[in-house]
This record gives C-alpha cells, structure tokens and sequence, in this order.
C-alpha cells in the first residue's frame, strides 16, 4: 500500500468513529483538531494534528499552537509534546491518529497535572465596567439617530444605493501630505 491508501483508510476510519463528535474537527483530509477534556474544563486543550506527504512512514506535525490553548503555560505545552512525540515514535509506521486521540484523552490528568492557568494576556473587566460602557454606548447610538432633515439628506447625497460610503470617502490625499 501508498501512504496516500493508507491516509485515505485512516481518514474513512477517523470519519466514521468521531462523526457527531464535538471534539474532532476535520480541518482538511490531512489537518485535524482534536479537542482533549470539556470546553468548560480547565485542564481541556486542542491538538492540532496534520499529516506530511508519507504519513504513517513519518510522523504526524503536532500543535498546541492554537487559540484556545493560549491559557496553557509554554512548559506544559512542551510536556504534552515530548509525552505525544514518545507515542508517535512507538506508532511510528503505522495510522496512529485514533491512538493518540485516545491516549491523550486517557492521560490528560497526567499531561495536564502540573498545568496553571495563564491569565497575564487576558485583561479581567468586571462588570460595573461592563454596564457603565454599555450605557455610554446606548447614549451615543440615541445622538446618532436625531439627526435633522438637513443633516439626513447630506447623508444621503454622499452614499450610494445601498446607503454605503463610496469607496476612498475617508482616504488623505496623498498629494496634499507630501508636498508639506
């Protein structure tokens, strides 16, 4: 067999086993996302599998690199990795992606176990902030909307049918800024 029969196989097999699953993602037929632990749990994090030209001869690319792993210390990160990178040497050969799936579901305790959140990139906002902009956004949205009828027809004079701007209504004439 090719490894592109062998991806083919493992892909219809994939399909069929996680089909309804919220936790696999498809990206393409040979990039997928597998999420490990609920979207509520902390410890959860996303695998980003994709599958070089001879995969199962050589290994799959693994990445936590995404979004949602972003509360996920770089040590932990690079834990989960070396402890994956071990399982794909021992699978090296062979369609691994259903294997890893499920060892890293049962072991995610274990990948996770030393895991803090990271919380310096995200700004906490409490919620007297909350309603204090949303009010201030509410008294702007009611200014907008008395406009006068003079006001109302030049806006309406310099957009087109579909009540858009024209393309470049905003831009600086270039001219103007270089000569000074």
């Amino acid at each position: 067999m090719t490894a592109n029969e062998d991806q083919e196989m493992e892909l219809e097999a994939l399909r069929s086993i996680y089909e309804g699953d919220d936790c696999f993602k498809e990206l393409s037929p040979v990039s997928f996302q597998f999420r490990i632990g609920d979207l509520e749990d902390s410890k959860s994090f996303l695998l980003e599998v994709s599958w070089p030209e001879n995969y199962p001869e050589s290994a799959p690319h693994i990445s936590l690199d995404a979004f949602f792993n972003n509360r996920i210390s770089p040590e932990t990160k690079q834990y989960i990795l070396l402890m994956l990178s071990e399982q794909v040497e021992a699978n090296l050969g062979t369609a691994m992606m259903y294997t890893l799936f499920e060892w890293a579901k049962e072991n995610q305790e274990t990948l996770m176990e030393n895991h803090q959140p990271v919380t310096s990139a995200v700004t906490l906002v409490s919620n007297s902030d909350v309603m204090n902009n949303s009010t201030s956004i509410s008294k702007k949205k009611e200014k907008k909307e008395q406009l006068t009828k003079a006001q109302k027809r030049k806006l309406i004079g310099r957009t087109d049918n579909k009540g858009e701007l024209p393309r470049g209504w905003n831009w600086v004439d270039v001219i103007k800024v270089s000569s000074n």
